[in-house]
C-alpha cells in the first residue's frame, strides 16, 4: 500500500475529490473547478509537495490555450474597450499601491515586506520577482508568502459569488454578450426577390456589383420558371425571381437595387446542390474566397461562413480559418472536387498537431524573458504574459506557411481544463505548505494587511463598475480576473459560462494590469 503515500497518486486524488467538491451546490453557489485548489490547501498543508514542472506545464497549457481562443476577438475588443478596461487597471493597481503605501508610512510596516505583500496580494510572481531585484532582502518574499494564500483563494471566492451578491443571471449575461456582438456581425438572412428595375433587365451578374453596392450576394434566380445557380455571366431579365443573402441592411439596399420582396421560392434542380462543409485543409486557411477561385473554376458560390457561433457574409476580404463551416451551392456533379478543396473532415478537425503548440509555447517563452525599458524603469512579461501574448498573436494571425495554430474547439477546452488542474493542484500545495506556519510566525496582523491590499481594490473596482461603466457581468469578471492579476480567478470563472467573454476581456487588460503593477512596486520601492 505504498502508493497511498505517493506524490503522484494523491495528485489524482486532490483532482477527484476537487471534483466532487466542485459539484455541491449551496444556495446557487459552487466552486466547479476551482474546488481543486482547496484540495490541494489541505493537502499541502499535511506537506504534499507538488513539482514545480506541473504548476508550470499547467500555467502554460490554460494560458496559451486562452490566448490562442481569444486572439481573433482580442484586438477589436481591445480597440472598442482597451481605454475603459485599462481604466480598471490604473484603478486596481493605484488603489493597491496607495494601501501599501499607507502601511509602511501609518502603521511602520517593514518596506521590504510591504513589497512583498502587495505582489502576494495580486498573486503575481513577476511582481515579487521585481521586489526582490530592487531591495534585495529576503523580507520581499516574507511579504510574498503571507499574502499570496488569500490572494490567490480570497479573488476566486469573490469572483464565485459576485453573480450571486449582485443578483446578476449568467444566462441573461451570455444572451447579453452574443445580442452585443451581433452589432459587429449582424444576423445573416435570406430573401426572394423579384427584378423590376429597367437598369438591370439583361446585365450580367458580375456587371450589376451587387456585392459591392449592397454587401449582400445573389446565390440563386429563377428565370421562365427554371431556377439555377448564379454564375458570373448569368443575364438577369426582368420578372426573373432571385435569392440574396446578406444582413438586414444589405437586403434592403438589394430591395431598392433589384425589385419588391416575393414569398415565391426557388427550389434548385436536382443538377444542383447546396452543401455545409467544414474548413479543414490546411491549404485554404488564411485565404480569401476570389483566391480559391471557385465562381471560374465550378461555377461555386460560398453563400455563408459561420464561426464560432456567428454568420459572417463571404465577402472578399474574409479570411478563412481552420474549422469555419460554409455552405456552397454549386452543381451536383462538381461537389466532390469542391468537398476535396476544403476538406470537410471531422477527423483532420479532431487530430491536434502539436508542433505549432510547441513552437508556440518556446515563442512565449522567449517573448516574455525580452526585457523592455521605460525610462529609468525596465521590466519583462515573465513566462505568464509572453505565453499569453504569443498565444494571442498566433490566434490572430490563424497561419503561417504549413503551421497552423489554430485548434478545435475541442482540442482548446481539453487543453485549457487540462492546465487549470494543474496549475490549481499546485498553487493549492504551494500555499498549504506555507499558509499556517506563516501565519504561527508573523501572527494575524500582517495576514490582515495582506486582506486589505487584496479586497479593497476588489470592491473599488466592484462599485466603478456598478455607477459607471455597467459592463457585462461575464466581461466584467474576465476584466477583475485580469486587473488582478490573477489566472486562478479567471480559472474558476471559466466553468461559469460557455462564452468567450471573460477570455477576452481577461486577455485585454492582463498585460496592462502587469506592466503596471511591476511600476507599482518600483516606485514603492523608490519611495
Amino acid at each position: 500500500m505504498d502508493f497511498l503515500t505517493d506524490d503522484n497518486f494523491l495528485l489524482f486524488v486532490i483532482i477527484a475529490l476537487g471534483f466532487i467538491l466542485g459539484r455541491v451546490n449551496i444556495k446557487g453557489i459552487s466552486l466547479g473547478v476551482s474546488a481543486v485548489m482547496f484540495v490541494a490547501l489541505i493537502f499541502g498543508h499535511y506537506g504534499l509537495k507538488v513539482p514545480d514542472a506541473i504548476q508550470t506545464i499547467g500555467l502554460v497549457l490554460f494560458l496559451y490555450t486562452i490566448g490562442i481562443q481569444a486572439g481573433p476577438g482580442f484586438f477589436a475588443s481591445f480597440k472598442k474597450d482597451g481605454r475603459r478596461l485599462a481604466m480598471l487597471a490604473v484603478g486596481v493597481m493605484f488603489t493597491g499601491g496607495l494601501i501599501t503605501w499607507l502601511l509602511i508610512a501609518l502603521l511602520d510596516v517593514d518596506p521590504n515586506i510591504a513589497v512583498g505583500l502587495f505582489s502576494g496580494a495580486m498573486s503575481s510572481t513577476p511582481g515579487l520577482a521585481a521586489a526582490i531585484d530592487i531591495t534585495g532582502s529576503p523580507l520581499a518574499s516574507i511579504g510574498y508568502t503571507i499574502a499570496y494564500p488569500f490572494g490567490v483563494i480570497g479573488v476566486i471566492v469573490f469572483v464565485r459569488v459576485l453573480p450571486k451578491l449582485l443578483k446578476k443571471d449568467i444566462n441573461q449575461a451570455e444572451a447579453a454578450f452574443e445580442k452585443e456582438a451581433e452589432k459587429d456581425h449582424p444576423k445573416i438572412l435570406q430573401r426572394h426577390f423579384i427584378v423590376e428595375n429597367e437598369n438591370v433587365d439583361g446585365q450580367k451578374i458580375k456587371d450589376l456589383n451587387i456585392r459591392q453596392m449592397t454587401g449582400a450576394m445573389i446565390s440563386r434566380i429563377k428565370h421562365a420558371g427554371v431556377p439555377a445557380t448564379v454564375q458570373a455571366d448569368t443575364f438577369v431579365y426582368k420578372n426573373d425571381i432571385i435569392r440574396a443573402v446578406g444582413t438586414e441592411d444589405a437586403l434592403e439596399k438589394i430591395e431598392q437595387l433589384i425589385g419588391p420582396v416575393t414569398d415565391e421560392d426557388i427550389s434548385l434542380h436536382k443538377s444542383h446542390a447546396v452543401r455545409s462543409l467544414l474548413v479543414t485543409n490546411k491549404d485554404v486557411v488564411n485565404k480569401t474566397i476570389p483566391e480559391l477561385n471557385l465562381l471560374s473554376a465550378y461555377n461555386a458560390v460560398i453563400t455563408r461562413i459561420r464561426r464560432a457561433g456567428i454568420d459572417i457574409v463571404p465577402d472578399s476580404q474574409v479570411k478563412l480559418q481552420m474549422g469555419d463551416k460554409i455552405i456552397v451551392s454549386a452543381r451536383t456533379v462538381d461537389m466532390p472536387s469542391i468537398i476535396r478543396i476544403f476538406g470537410n473532415s471531422n477527423k483532420d478537425l479532431s487530430d491536434t498537431d502539436f508542433l505549432p503548440i510547441a513552437i508556440g509555447v518556446v515563442l512565449g517563452y522567449i517573448i516574455g524573458h525580452i526585457n523592455v525599458s521605460m525610462g529609468s524603469y525596465s521590466f519583462s512579461f515573465g513566462l505568464t504574459g509572453g505565453v499569453l501574448i504569443t498565444g494571442l498573436l498566433l490566434g490572430r494571425t490563424g497561419k503561417t506557411g504549413p503551421f497552423v495554430w489554430t485548434l478545435s474547439g475541442a482540442a482548446t477546452q481539453l487543453l485549457r481544463q487540462l492546465g487549470l488542474i494543474f496549475f490549481l493542484v499546485s498553487v493549492g500545495a504551494n500555499a498549504g505548505n506555507h499558509i499556517v506556519a506563516s501565519f504561527q510566525e508573523y501572527g494575524a496582523q500582517l495576514f490582515g494587511y495582506g486582506i486589505a491590499v487584496t479586497l479593497l481594490p476588489l470592491i473599488l473596482i466592484v462599485l466603478v463598475d456598478r455607477y459607471l461603466l455597467k459592463m457585462n457581468i461575464l466581461s466584467f469578471l474576465g476584466a477583475l480576473s485580469g486587473a488582478m492579476t490573477s489566472t486562478p480567478a479567471l480559472a474558476a470563472v471559466d466553468p461559469m459560462t460557455k462564452s468567450n467573454a471573460p477570455h477576452v476581456a481577461y486577455a485585454t487588460i492582463y498585460p496592462i494590469a502587469m506592466v503596471l503593477l511591476i511600476i507599482t512596486v518600483k516606485i514603492l520601492c523608490a519611495i
